[in-house]
């Protein structure tokens, strides 16, 4: 099935004042040309970020966040990579940080990650993000959830948004909207299913020339207007 999109617009608009303050509200993503220029560090940054997002209030990480960024200089990849154990357990004794040893093992293996796909793209991480076409948002997906350490799940998916990618998120709203377009029978968990949800992404985003991030919102709100 399919999702009709002058009816998805029309059901949002309706719950704005104008067209400015629908457009105004809807988020934005970087263009691949923003997102090549942005340091590899910036990645490992929002990837670790997101790791420790998960499970907590985010409001309490993005506090945070700037004393994770003095103690760990930046998260440049290339140093970040080479923490060892002693690194990580002297931070564990910063009270400044969320003291998870397992989420804060997460950075040198993610940065790792980073360095790999590097040396096999012979490209930064940011072009190889940026040249990832949308029309496949789930396999990049799964191939975060693969490769990289505490990516799977909403993750991925999380980490993308943060760093500026256009994708979609799935959460409860979306999933509802997809349910009751027959598209979905519940909360997609088997590559069917994600491959059902990104073929109705792939179709709006053809009728309307949105970017998915827009089209994922208007799902939410079309269930829900506080979203």
């Amino acid at each position: 099935m399919t999702l009709d999109y002058p009816w998805l617009y029309d059901t949002v608009r309706a719950r704005f004042d104008s067209d400015e303050a629908l457009e105004a509200f809807l988020p934005r993503a970087l263009t691949p040309e923003e997102l090549r220029r942005k340091g590899d560090d910036r990645y490992l940054s929002a990837m670790s970020q997101r790791v420790f997002q998960a499970g907590m209030q985010h409001t309490v990480v993005d506090a945070k966040w700037p004393a994770f960024e003095q103690a760990f200089a930046g998260f440049a990849p290339e140093q970040m990579a080479r923490l060892g154990p002693e690194h990580i357990e002297g931070h564990m004794q910063n009270a400044r940080l969320i003291r998870d040893r397992a989420k804060l093992q997460t950075i040198p293996q993610n940065a790792r990650f980073i360095l790999d796909i590097r040396q096999e793209q012979g490209c930064s991480f940011g072009a190889f993000i940026a040249d990832w076409p949308g029309t496949d948002t789930i396999g990049l997906w799964r191939l975060l959830a693969e490769r990289g350490a505490r990516l799977g799940g909403r993750s991925a998916a999380g980490f993308l948004r943060l760093a500026g990618k256009d994708s979609f998120l799935l959460t409860s709203d979306v999933v509802a909207r997809l349910v009751a377009a027959g598209i979905l029978t519940r909360t997609p968990t088997s590559q069917r299913d994600l491959q059902a949800v990104q073929e109705a992404f792939n179709g709006l985003q053809q009728r309307s020339g949105r970017p998915l991030c827009q089209l994922s919102a208007l799902l939410a709100l079309s269930i829900n207007p506080g979203f």
